[in-house]
C-alpha cells in the first residue's frame, strides 16, 4: 500500500471517528420535548421559558388593547362624520379654520399615550440589557453562514451548522442525520449537528458578537434577539425555565445563505449539563472540570 492512500485512510478513519463521538455526544441528551419551534398555521407567540419573553408577550397584549381602542375610536369618529356630516345633510358646509379644543385633544392625548406605553417598555427593554449576576457565560459569533459557540470559564468553543447543510432539500440521508441526533423531519432547517446546553434556571450571560457581517442571534421562546455586529461585543440574558429543545435563526439579513444558520439551546437539569459539559470539554479539548489550575505566589 502506498504511503499516500494509507494516509488517506488514516485520515478518513479519524474525521469518522471525530464526526461519530460528536454525535455520541449529543445524543446523550435525549427525551427532551421540542417546546420554542413555529407550528403550522401558527399565528402566536411560542411558549415562553423565559421571564424576559413573559414581559415581552405581556407589552404586546397591552399595547394591543391601546391600538384596539384607538382604532375603534378612530372608525367611529369616520363613521359618525360619514353619515351627519355628508353633503345631503349638510348643504351650506360650516367654514372654519381652527378648534382650538379639539386640536388641543388630538395633540395632548396621543403623548398621553405614548407616556402610558413607554413606562411599561422601557423597564422591560433595560431588563434585557441590565444583566444579573450570571451562573454561565456564552460568547457567541456569527459567520457567513454558521455560529460558533464559546464557553470561556470551561475553555472551548465549537461551530453548530445546519443539519443537512448542502443537501438538495429533506432527502433520505438528511432524515437519517436528523433521527441520528434525536431530531423530527419536521425540524428540518432548524436543527442544527451541535446544539447550546445550558441548565435550566440559570442566568446564561450571552455575548454576541460577528466574524465578518452582521447577524442576529434569535430564540423566540427565550425573547432574545441581539444582533452580532463584528467589532462589538452586544451583551443579554436569559433564565430558561423549562425543560426542553428550543430553535431560533439568524434574524438579519446577511449573505445568500441567511436562511440556513439556525440555532439550537438544550434546556437540561444541572445533572445532565454536569455530564453533558465534561463529554464537551473531553471533545473540544478544554480543561476538564475537575482540575484546578495552580497559580504562583
Amino acid at each position: 500500500m502506498r504511503i499516500g492512500d494509507l494516509f488517506t485512510k488514516v485520515t478518513t478513519f479519524i474525521v469518522a471517528t471525530m464526526i461519530s463521538s460528536a454525535a455520541l455526544a449529543q445524543d446523550g441528551i435525549t427525551g427532551l420535548e421540542s417546546i420554542g419551534k413555529p407550528i403550522p398555521g401558527g399565528i402566536n407567540f411560542q411558549t415562553a421559558a423565559t421571564e424576559l419573553a413573559r414581559d415581552i408577550i405581556w407589552l404586546d397584549g397591552m399595547i394591543n388593547w391601546i391600538i384596539g381602542i384607538v382604532s375603534l375610536l378612530v372608525t367611529g369618529l369616520i363613521i359618525w362624520v360619514a353619515i351627519f356630516f355628508n353633503r345631503r345633510r349638510n348643504k351650506e358646509p360650516a367654514r372654519f379654520t381652527h378648534h382650538t379644543t379639539i386640536e388641543i385633544v388630538w395633540t395632548v392625548v396621543p403623548i398621553l399615550i405614548l407616556i402610558v406605553i413607554g413606562s411599561f417598555s422601557l423597564p422591560i427593554l433595560f431588563k434585557q440589557l441590565e444583566i444579573p449576576e450570571s451562573d454561565l457565560t456564552i460568547k457567541i459569533t456569527g459567520n457567513q453562514w454558521y455560529w460558533t459557540y464559546e464557553y470561556p470559564d470551561s475553555e472551548f468553543e465549537f461551530d453548530a451548522y445546519m443539519i443537512g447543510i448542502g443537501e438538495p432539500g429533506l432527502t433520505e440521508s438528511v432524515k437519517a442525520e436528523l433521527a441520528e441526533y434525536g431530531y423530527a423531519e419536521d425540524e428540518f432547517l432548524l436543527a442544527t449537528d451541535y446544539a447550546v446546553v445550558v441548565p435550566v434556571n440559570a442566568v446564561v450571560r450571552l455575548q454576541i458578537t460577528g466574524g465578518d457581517v452582521i447577524h442576529a442571534w434569535a430564540i423566540p421562546a427565550f425573547g432574545v434577539k441581539l444582533d452580532a455586529v463584528p467589532g462589538r461585543l452586544n451583551e443579554t440574558w436569559f433564565a430558561a425555565e423549562i425543560e426542553g429543545v428550543y430553535f431560533g435563526q439568524c434574524s438579519e439579513l446577511c449573505g445568500k445563505d441567511h436562511s440556513y444558520m439556525p440555532i439550537t439551546v438544550k434546556v437540561v437539569s444541572q445533572e445532565v449539563y454536569d455530564a453533558w459539559l465534561n463529554r464537551a470539554i473531553a471533545e473540544f479539548a478544554g480543561l476538564p472540570t475537575s482540575i484546578t489550575v495552580a497559580t504562583a505566589d
